[in-house]
C-alpha cells in the first residue's frame, strides 16, 4: 500500500484515520470498528464490504 495514498485515505464512515494491516490485506478503522478490504492493492472503501472487529482484534 503506498504510504501517500494512505494519507489520503480515511474512514467513509467516520472520516478518521485508517490503519494499514499489511498480513490481512485490510485498512483498519479502529472508531468505526471495521477493516475495509485491499483487492489487487485496490481499497474497497464501501461499508457493505468491510468486516466488523472484534474487542480482541483492537486489542480491547
Amino acid at each position: 500500500m503506498d504510504t501517500k495514498l494512505l494519507e489520503l485515505l480515511v474512514c467513509p464512515v467516520t472520516k478518521g484515520p485508517l490503519d494499514y494491516d499489511r498480513e490481512k490485506q485490510e485498512l483498519v478503522s479502529r472508531s468505526a470498528r471495521l477493516a475495509y478490504p485491499v483487492r489487487d492493492g485496490l481499497p474497497v472503501m464501501l461499508e457493505v464490504e468491510a468486516r466488523p472487529l472484534s474487542d480482541e482484534e483492537l486489542g480491547l
